[in-house]
């Protein structure tokens, strides 16, 4: 399901499914979006399996802070070069126009660990706190190379 504007483009939606494949394994899944004004999403709520595997989380994004007609005018230009052209293109554009940046996700993970992501403006991850499968616990705090410069644990020492 598609969520569109007034103006008649996409907004966001959501999907989901599932299914039980012949050997008994399940899948199934469910996204809901909301995007920004002719951008990507900004909020996502996602959550599935697949086999014994299951996640769910939330996120939050950043898309561009530039005037949606510079995109428009760079796909029209992008559009007009070869195909084999085109990825290299909008890495260009890209470079230069911020777009789709993750900066908050909680959730729990396939491998049953729960946690929070904090993540500065060029989505690298700042701020981690995580309860692991086995019950331990973990906060960490990362500079901009993403090495951990502190560490709290909720193990006694």
């Amino acid at each position: 399901m598609l969520f569109m504007s007034e103006e008649g483009t996409e907004q966001g939606g959501l999907i989901w499914g599932a299914s039980q494949l012949p050997d008994g394994t399940i899948e199934n899944h469910g996204h809901l979006s909301l995007d920004q004004y002719e951008e990507n999403q900004v909020f996502a709520l996602d959550a599935g399996q697949e086999g014994k595997d299951k996640f769910s989380r939330i996120t939050i994004a950043d898309q561009g802070d530039y005037p949606v007609e510079e995109k428009r005018k760079a796909e029209e230009r992008i559009e007009k070069l070869p195909e084999d052209k085109q990825d290299n293109a909008w890495q260009e554009f890209f470079a230069s126009h911020r777009h789709d940046v993750k900066r908050m996700v909680v959730g729990r993970a396939p491998d049953g660990s729960v946690g929070l992501s904090l993540r500065d403006g060029s989505g690298k991850v700042r701020v981690s706190l995580e309860v692991q499968s086995d019950g331990r616990s973990v906060l960490q705090f990362l500079d901009e190379s993403g090495k951990v410069v502190s560490e709290l644990t909720g193990q006694k020492k």
